[in-house]
């Protein structure tokens, strides 16, 4: 489930109607924002099968004028460093000036029929700002098909700090034009901070 606008009591009462620990996701969201006002935000939950649990999931992204604030919240079952149930809940604030990358991947059915305007069936946002990187490295190789010589290693670096998939099957159509317009704000919000700068 997604919910996406601008006010913070839209925020708010996104995160309630979530049904995920409102109370403690909202407390920490709020913390987070502070005073400032929200110019969009989306509230994702996931559930996943762990074995024999069930886990859920909450994700949190907001945007101000200022910064870009992600929060997580998992629950846990009781184990070794705790006899009862629990969840972790943490928020991260990121200047909008750090977003380095902010990727739509958008997957349509029939892609020769498409219809400018139709909803993708799957959408992952992947939002990148330093914080983690994937660096995929192979050997290198030369052109020659007999050199046995040692080329070294090429490969790339990938800023992955967030990433975020919706479909409209699991999701549904809803969910998956509010990440579109989370990401178009979120992609507008680091254009003109960008262009502010120059």
């Amino acid at each position: 489930m997604a919910k996406t606008g601008t006010t913070t009591q839209g925020l708010r009462a996104a995160i309630e109607r979530s049904g995920y620990y409102p109370a403690l996701v909202a407390e920490a969201v709020e913390a987070a924002v502070g005073g400032e006002p929200v110019a969009s935000y989306l509230v994702h939950q996931e559930t996943t099968f762990d074995s024999n649990e069930v886990r859920r999931h909450v994700t949190v992204l907001v945007l101000t004028d200022t910064r870009f604030i992600v929060s997580h919240t998992d629950e846990q079952a009781a184990d070794t460093s705790s006899p009862t149930p629990y969840a972790t809940t943490s928020t991260e604030s990121v200047k909008l000036d750090r977003i380095s990358s902010v990727v739509v991947s958008r997957v349509v059915a029939n892609p020769e029929k498409y219809v400018p305007g139709t909803l993708p069936r799957e959408v992952v946002l992947t939002i990148g700002w330093g914080a983690v990187s994937r660096i995929d490295l192979e050997p290198a190789a030369c052109g020659d098909p007999n050199c046995e010589a040692d080329h070294g290693y090429t490969g790339s670096s990938t800023a992955d700090d967030l990433s975020l998939r919706v479909s409209e099957a699991g999701d549904g159509p809803d969910t998956v034009r509010q990440t579109l317009a989370f990401a178009q704000a979120l992609s507008e919000a680091t254009a003109a901070t960008a262009a502010a700068t120059r």
